[in-house]
């Protein structure tokens, strides 16, 4: 599907106003003429790297992220576990580099690690990397992990 630029930002700006997938299916719908089912609006999110509200972690009370480690000194690396898994895969999620880079990553059901960078040609550093796999093992044992 090829899409402006105008309208990714507009996609964009119903996800940052907390748009639940069925009002931004309707909002293609009625602004773009687009009629999607909604499993096309939420791969269309997907490749967008755009995060629905749904999806984002609740905010504890108290500022502590269990998935990220910044206290334990990984460098500022976070795992994001999905709560609607990718298709074919056991687990995904996005991770965030010390550099403030995100990519998507995907365990699929051979137990192979896939990891997929949002930029074009993206390699994260090799102290990233192990920041990476340290914190997905944490976060992929955690409450309500696989």
């Amino acid at each position: 599907m090829n899409l402006t630029n105008e309208q990714k930002a507009k996609i964009a700006e119903w996800v940052a106003q907390e748009l639940n997938l069925s009002q931004i299916q309707q909002k293609l719908s009625e602004e773009f003429d687009l009629k999607l089912t909604y499993m096309d609006t939420r791969f269309l999110i997907d490749d967008l790297d755009l995060t629905l509200a749904e999806q984002r972690p609740a905010q504890p009370e108290t500022p502590i992220d269990e998935l990220s480690t910044d206290d334990q000194g990984t460098g500022g690396v976070t795992v994001e576990v999905d709560k609607i898994v990718q298709p074919g895969a056991v687990a995904s999620g996005t991770a965030t580099f010390s550099d403030g880079k995100t990519s998507r990553w995907a365990v699929d059901t051979q137990g192979r690690l896939i990891l997929e960078a949002a930029a074009e040609g993206y390699q994260p550093s090799q102290e990233d990397i192990e920041n990476f796999q340290q914190e997905l093992a944490q976060a992929l044992q955690g409450p309500g992990a696989i």
